[in-house]
């Protein structure tokens, strides 16, 4: 029993003695660490005391230099506060942090305990070739953090930018404007509401209306970055680049400066004003050096004057420049369907020239006109100024005329060229293998089929219906009664009417239901 208890007061005994001994260190430790941390007053003219200051406070006066941990700090007068590590710097204040890092300013509360400085009048941080300009700056040096709210200029070695509020993540080389941001350098000008910009990359990060103008366009967008190095940019949201000429909207815009390629994504609408056009997509590939856009899904070529619009879908649409500046050549690729109110068309392929508006159909083209459908391996339309537009039809031409249920006058030739007036057809001469079949009339009346061939004949229209033919070379054909007719009789080889492919309106350019043209923004929507 003697034995146990002796143990147990031997062991109690110890256990006091390593606690003893345990907070014996801790104190020791407290008291290095909160000696370490105190403020060192390494130059001084001279210090005072007087009834203005604090029962605790000290005033330092002529060139005033203190060192805090990794704080080296200047300045003309600095009141210091015993028991803490605060204090107030007046005069040509000069902190500096490592080797890179100086703050000035003409008023400085350090508060060492907190690792904090806020500084006012004349602030200037300055990190490597980032400096900082504002009235008022809160620094947390620990974090190394730097915030101001009431206004800020922030320039590095290319890029200024201002705004009302400012954060400098200083280790992570990023820098947060808010409210009215402001920046420019020599290549372009921004004006945002909310900016992230990365002192290293030259990245802007952007948030809110933003507009950039650069030497070649304006750029908008809600969301996204730009490159204020290179002019390279990604808009994310409400995305938009334009100039005098051309303008460009999508939801999604990736933009490159240097060589003028980027892509668009989503209701993309591509309006050329000087070539009075717009192209319509879900997707698109441009390039503003070269002039080139590419555009597919729901692809949408709109040309417009005063009086009306050809508006014209494909499955890709491509403008190249023209050999005059300015002036740009469309081409439309795959599925072709046209829709302008005097005219309907389709084919596989289309080539469209701005300048001297031309359209080039391709591959089975057939063109509608009131009552008219015309056909042939190529067809050509052109717009003239001071004259009647022409169309030019080059081999197996074929034009149907529908008079009345089941009765259609037909033309046939190996080439044609039909004249156009106020959206009319009146005139059409056909070039070699000239074939007519028409319902001839007295006084309104219809008295049979009149068939003939000649190599070359001129035909007259009135009010949509065949009015007088000449044939330029001794024709052959006959006129057959109407009872005396047969359903071969009515028709010449290779006649198809494919009234069932006509396009019906604007909208009617695309597979049906599939897509809405907007009437206000001529966005697409599906």
């Amino acid at each position: 029993m003697h034995s146990l208890s002796f143990n147990r007061i031997f062991l109690t005994s110890q256990s006091l003695t390593l606690k003893i001994v345990f907070v014996l260190l801790l104190i020791s430790s407290l008291s290095y660490s909160q000696e370490k941390k105190r403020i060192e007053i390494l130059k001084s003219g001279y210090g005072e005391s007087d009834e203005s200051l604090p029962a605790n406070a000290q005033r330092l006066v002529d060139s005033v230099f203190i060192r805090h941990q990794e704080i080296l700090m200047w300045c003309d007068t600095a009141i210091i506060y015993s028991g803490t590590n605060k204090v107030d710097a007046i005069g040509h204040v000069h902190i500096k942090k490592g080797d890179t890092l100086h703050l000035y300013a003409n008023n400085v509360f350090y508060d060492g305990d907190i690792s904090f400085a806020q500084a006012w009048n004349n602030v200037v941080l300055i990190n490597k070739d980032v400096k900082l300009y504002s009235d008022t700056l809160d620094y947390d040096l620990e974090n190394n953090i730097c915030y101001y709210n009431n206004f800020g200029r922030i320039e590095d070695s290319t890029t200024t930018l201002t705004s009302i509020i400012g954060k400098y993540l200083i280790d992570e080389n990023n820098i947060y404007f808010y409210k009215d941001v402001d920046g420019y350098n020599e290549d372009f000008t921004l004006k945002s509401d909310t900016v992230k910009y990365n002192t290293e990359t030259g990245k802007m990060f952007v948030e809110g209306p933003t507009t950039i103008r650069d030497s070649a366009n304006t750029l908008y967008t809600e969301g996204g970055w730009y490159d204020s190095k290179t002019g390279e940019a990604e808009l994310k949201r409400k995305a938009s680049i334009y100039n005098n000429t051309q303008k460009l909207d999508a939801k999604y815009i990736k933009y490159n400066k240097v060589n003028g390629a980027g892509k668009a994504l989503g209701s993309v609408r591509f309006e050329d004003m000087e070539n009075r056009s717009i192209i319509l997509g879900n997707s698109a590939d441009f390039n503003k050096a070269k002039e080139t856009t590419v555009v597919t899904d729901s692809a949408v070529f709109i040309t417009y004057t005063s009086t009306d619009s050809l508006f014209l879908h494909a499955d890709t649409l491509r403008t190249v420049p023209d050999t005059v500046e300015g002036e740009k050549i469309v081409s439309a690729y795959y599925g072709v369907r046209f829709f302008r109110t005097d005219m309907q068309g389709l084919c596989d392929s289309l080539v469209y020239f701005t300048k001297d508006s031309i359209i080039q159909m391709y591959q089975n083209p057939v063109i509608w006109s009131e009552n008219h459908q015309l056909s042939a391996e190529k067809i050509e339309m052109r717009q003239i100024s001071n004259g009647p537009d022409e169309l030019r039809l080059t081999k197996k031409s074929f034009i149907i005329s529908k008079q009345d249920t089941g009765q259609f006058d037909q033309i046939k030739g190996k080439e044609m060229i039909g004249y156009i007036v106020n959206q009319e057809l009146k005139k059409i001469n056909v070039n070699g293998n000239g074939q007519t079949l028409y319902y001839a009339r007295e006084k309104d009346e219809i008295i049979g089929i009149n068939r003939a061939e000649s190599s070359k004949i001129s035909i007259r229209f009135l009010d949509g219906k065949i009015h007088q033919i000449i044939f330029i070379k001794s024709p052959e054909g006959e006129l057959k009664p109407l009872l005396e007719l047969t359903e071969a009789d009515k028709k010449l080889k290779d006649f198809d009417w494919k009234i069932r492919l006509r396009p019906l309106s604007k909208y009617d350019i695309f597979p049906r239901g599939e897509i809405i043209i907007d009437e206000k923004s001529g966005v697409l929507e599906k």
